[in-house]
């Protein structure tokens, strides 16, 4: 990055990666322009890079899982935001407070929000201009860059478990330990509950303990609602793996008024019956990220729970690499683009 310009990678069509320079603006009103740190390489970044919006032909900058520090400020930014400050920008880009949703506080679902890395320039970049609504401040101790992916990782199994409000001590169930299930167990166990991690095969229990888990069910020698039945039947239980099918048998394991929570996003339909939530009061729901004040509240509680990501770090002129790693389902766990090498 040299003077008034710095370096970004686009995509468009189905990973069609170009490296281009830019030249900085100034940021538009309501905006930061922020200079980047990190940039996590999430699996929703397949929104850009695979295509799956709705005009794959415009280039645009991926990335949602931003770590940096604010160059420049637009007109009535708001929130008392700092030239110099430190800053996150997550998945949500920013609630626009005017649309009716954010009328009656739901910010999550606002109207008019910009999905940071795929309809909206991202952080695969050295610079990102964001809505300052979307901007999160952090806490004193998060490591830079490590930290970067629990700003969309991180907030998603943070925000799952807290808005479950189960009482500590409570069987909670993670599903799959990867680049979101690696974090929901440290999270859990964390908020005091007994952790049951469930995954495919025996040779991922060592790695359940060390991350937390007090139990381990290996849904490849037995049906994994059963043996979280046999646990007691779990508060909550948190599906990460991006599989209907692989979710589907969980229900079966929910303790009375028990939740699953979808957090991983799926081709394949759910499939359940009507008698596993009428017997019982159970509930089936999603859950999407957060809001920046809820980012926030998550950071803080990380970094005085040392909870940690597990990261791979790339520089960012290695960026189509970082992302093939990410998809290559071989990482452990977490991938993250630095713009210092």
């Amino acid at each position: 990055m040299t003077g008034s310009t710095y370096r970004a990678w686009t995509v468009a069509g189905q990973r069609q990666f170009t490296a281009v320079e830019r030249i900085r603006q100034e940021p538009e009103p309501g905006q930061a322009r922020i200079r980047v740190d990190a940039c996590g390489v999430c699996h929703s970044d397949v929104l850009a890079v695979e295509g799956l919006r709705p005009d794959p032909e415009t280039p645009v900058v991926p990335g949602h899982e931003i770590i940096g520090t604010i160059e420049a400020l637009g007109d009535g930014a708001g929130a008392g935001w700092q030239v110099g400050e430190r800053v996150g920008v997550g998945y949500l880009g920013g609630q626009d407070n005017v649309c009716e949703a954010c009328r009656r506080g739901d910010f999550v679902n606002c109207s008019d929000q910009p999905s940071t890395g795929t309809d909206v320039d991202g952080g695969y970049s050295e610079v990102v201009y964001a809505r300052t609504t979307g901007l999160v401040r952090l806490p004193p101790g998060l490591d830079v860059p490590r930290g970067a992916p629990l700003l969309c990782a991180g907030l998603t199994v943070y925000n799952a478990l807290a808005s479950a409000a189960v009482r500590p001590g409570a069987l909670v169930a993670v599903q799959g330990i990867g680049g979101l299930g690696h974090l929901g167990v440290q999270y859990a166990r964390a908020m005091g509950h007994r952790v049951a991690a469930v995954a495919r095969g025996p040779e991922k229990a060592a790695l359940a303990r060390e991350l937390g888990a007090q139990e381990y069910v290996d849904s490849n020698e037995t049906a994994p609602g059963e043996a979280l039945q046999e646990l007691g039947g779990a508060a909550v239980i948190v599906a990460t793996a991006a599989s209907g099918a692989s979710m589907s048998p969980l229900v079966a394991g929910l303790a009375p008024r028990g939740q699953l929570v979808v957090v991983g996003a799926a081709p394949d339909p759910l499939q359940l019956t009507t008698s596993e939530l009428i017997f019982g009061t159970r509930m089936v729901r999603g859950n999407l990220t957060g809001t920046a004040i809820e980012n926030e509240d998550n950071l803080r509680f990380a970094v005085d729970r040392s909870i940690h990501p597990w990261d791979e770090m790339f520089p960012l002129d290695e960026a189509p690499r970082a992302y093939e790693r990410m998809m290559s389902g071989e990482a452990r766990f977490r991938v993250v683009l630095t713009m210092t090498g």
